[in-house]
C-alpha cells in the first residue's frame, strides 16, 4: 500500500504547528486559565499569567490564529475563550502529562483551593474531577451510558436526558457524547454536547456553586440529594 508522502507532510506540519502553541508555558497558561468556561480579556489573561498586557496580545494572537481561541468582539472590547476541540485538548494533555512532584503547597489557601479542584470542577464546560468521574461511573452503572463501542448514550439513557433536562443540545459540529480523560482522576468524564448540557443543568438546578476565584464547584446539599435521586450517587457530606 502506498503512503502519500505529501498528505503524510501537511499533516505533520499541522501537528508540529499545534504542539508548538501549547509548547510556550505562558500560552500554557493561558488556556488552563480558559478551562473555567468564561471568555476573558488580554488584560485578565495577561494577570493569570504574569506577563505584561503586549506580551499576552502577542500570544492571544498566535492562538486565535491556530485556531485554538475564538475571539468575540464586544463594542470596543476584544475576549477570547478556548474553542471546543482546543478544551477537549487542553484537558487530554494535562491528563498525560507524567505526575511528577507535585509543587510545594505554601499556604492553606492553596492546598484548599487544590482540593476543590480534585473534588468538583468544570472542563471547559463540563463535570470534572472527582464529581465528574462519579457521575460518569453512575450512569454507566444505570445503563444510561455504553462503552461497548466508544462512548454512547443508551436508549435509556436519551429518555433520562431528555425527561431531566428538557430537550436537546442544539445541532452542532461538536460530538453529542465523548469520553474526556481527567486530569486529575485519570480516567475518562462524560465531555460533548451532553455533558455541556447536564453541567448547565446542574449549576442552573442549583445541584452545584462555581467558585468566584477558579472553576472548582461546590456541591450544595440540593445537589447531593439530586445525584442521589437521579444517579443513585451517593456523595460525601461537604467537608
Amino acid at each position: 500500500m502506498m503512503v502519500d508522502m505529501t498528505d503524510t507532510a501537511t499533516a505533520a506540519a499541522a501537528l508540529a504547528g499545534v504542539a508548538g502553541l501549547l509548547a510556550d508555558r505562558t500560552r500554557a497558561t493561558v488556556c488552563l486559565a480558559l478551562m473555567d468556561g468564561r471568555a476573558w480579556t488580554a488584560a485578565e489573561l495577561a494577570g493569570a499569567a504574569g506577563v505584561a498586557r503586549s506580551t499576552a496580545t502577542e500570544h492571544l494572537n498566535l492562538l486565535v490564529a491556530g485556531g485554538l481561541l475564538i475571539e468575540v468582539r464586544q463594542g470596543r472590547h476584544r475576549y477570547v475563550r478556548l474553542s471546543d476541540d482546543a478544551a477537549e485538548l487542553v484537558e487530554r494533555l494535562s491528563a498525560a502529562a507524567p505526575p511528577g512532584s507535585p509543587p510545594p503547597v505554601r499556604s492553606l489557601t492553596t492546598a484548599h483551593r487544590q482540593r476543590a479542584l480534585a473534588a468538583a470542577r468544570t472542563c471547559y464546560d463540563h463535570l470534572a474531577g472527582t464529581l465528574g468521574v462519579a457521575v460518569t461511573d453512575a450512569m454507566t452503572a444505570r445503563g444510561l451510558l455504553s462503552w461497548d463501542r466508544g462512548l454512547s448514550l443508551t436508549g435509556d439513557g436519551e429518555h433520562w436526558f431528555t425527561a431531566l433536562v428538557g430537550a436537546w443540545p442544539p445541532a452542532t459540529r461538536r460530538p453529542l457524547v465523548r469520553s474526556c480523560l481527567d486530569w486529575t482522576e485519570r480516567r475518562p468524564h462524560l465531555g460533548g454536547a451532553t455533558g455541556a448540557a447536564l453541567c448547565a443543568h446542574a449549576v442552573e438546578a442549583g445541584w452545584v456553586v462555581r467558585s468566584r476565584r477558579s472553576r472548582a464547584l461546590r456541591v450544595t446539599d440540593a445537589g447531593r440529594a439530586a445525584l442521589r435521586e437521579q444517579l443513585g450517587l451517593e456523595l460525601p457530606p461537604a467537608g
